[in-house]
């Protein structure tokens, strides 16, 4: 579903900030398993089908969702109207989470250095929609694209990672990364062969460490 309600293109451009190259893992570091429930972009739920109350359930989620993603829409409005942004507003439902992406105009400063100013802006939209819903939010925001440019970078970065420990056999610690890029990076390392994912140290320097499967 996506639902247009304004107008314009950003140039994201130059936002982008490199991560550092990878550096062996210390022989001091505390290297803890990933606990996918630990973020809340890492988060994952199991459901069982019964009785058909499943179908039931998936449909009250997906209209929590579209509903979700309107006050979203709504609130991210007046937020652009207050700061006199032009942007139109996307809405979509991926998977088990809403979609917002505030495109067109120049957006870079809703954006941020490495995305900083997004994150703050998910936080406080994801408020915004448990405020009126009255459950939790793990809505997804993105502007100006960034998120989809920082998802392909990261993938591209995990890949070649995997590559080197699953020929070399020495793990590679990445740069800290917040709970979006972790998960991206888990989600590439889990699909890959001959390695596996953990992740050591405390926000917001947590970093995903990368190891030959054991």
């Amino acid at each position: 579903m996506s639902t247009p309600q304004s107008s314009t293109a950003p140039d994201t451009s130059g936002t982008e900030t490199a991560l550092p190259d990878a550096d062996p893992v210390d022989a001091d570091a505390v290297v803890e398993p990933v606990d996918v429930l630990e973020d809340t972009d890492e988060e994952t739920e199991d459901e069982t089908d019964e009785d058909g109350e499943d179908e039931e359930d998936d449909d009250e989620e997906d209209d929590l969702l579209v509903q979700e993603g309107d006050v979203a829409g709504d609130y991210l409005e007046r937020l652009l109207d207050i700061l006199d942004v032009d942007g139109d507003i996307d809405l979509d439902v991926e998977g088990d989470r809403a979609s917002v992406a505030v495109v067109g105009g120049e957006l870079t400063t809703l954006i941020g250095a490495g995305g900083a100013t997004l994150e703050a802006l998910q936080e406080l939209t994801r408020l915004a929609v448990a405020q009126s819903t009255g459950t939790r939010s793990r809505l997804m925001l993105d502007i100006g694209g960034f998120r989809a440019k920082r998802r392909a970078d990261l993938t591209d970065l995990a890949g070649q990672a995997a590559a080197r420990v699953a020929a070399s056999g020495t793990a590679e610690r990445l740069a800290p990364m917040n709970p979006f890029e972790r998960k991206v990076v888990h989600d590439v390392i889990a699909a890959a062969d001959g390695v596996r994912s953990e992740s050591e140290g405390e926000e917001p320097n947590r970093r995903v460490v990368v190891l030959p499967a054991s």
